[in-house]
């Protein structure tokens, strides 16, 4: 039911020049329960998650895939969520970042730069210089093969 979701999605996506940039961030399917989260290169608003959502609703009601009564919730993936594309992270340039590597350290700081291998962030660090401490710029790449999760922070 996902993979036919997502390739459904994906085909409107490139067939309809409104939507473009959009792409399936993740599917989840539970008995009678639809949530579709699609993100963009521009901004995700709510119309477009409205057509996209009626877009759904005529294929589930035409096919009843999950019978007459379900729900379906589409929308953009929240800042709770973490981000799995490339794209993304390009849309989050200059937003705190909290990455956790796939060996378990975790580093937080605002992303600088985005390349196809790494991100690099750039972070405020206390050193202990001497007998004092000091406070200096650090910037620290980690390659997209060393990401295990990465979570937009917002700080108020």
């Amino acid at each position: 039911m996902e993979e036919k979701i997502k390739d459904m999605l994906e085909t409107f996506f490139v067939e309809n020049e409104e939507f473009s940039d959009c792409f399936v961030v993740d599917i989840n399917h539970a008995n009678t329960k639809l949530e579709a989260f699609v993100d963009s290169d521009s901004p995700m608003t709510f119309r477009r998650c409205q057509q996209i959502s009626r877009f759904i609703e005529a294929y589930l009601d035409e096919e009843q895939p999950l019978g007459e009564k379900y729900t379906l919730n589409v929308s953009s993936p929240g800042v709770d969520r973490p981000l799995k594309f490339h794209r993304q992270y390009l849309k989050n340039v200059g937003r705190t970042l909290e990455v956790t590597t796939t060996a378990g350290e975790k580093f937080k700081g605002e992303l600088k730069t985005v390349t196809d291998e790494n991100i690099v962030l750039t972070a405020k660090v206390r050193r202990k210089e001497g007998k004092r401490k000091v406070t200096v710029v650090e910037d620290t790449p980690i390659a997209f093969d060393d990401i295990k999760k990465s979570i937009v922070k917002i700080s108020f």
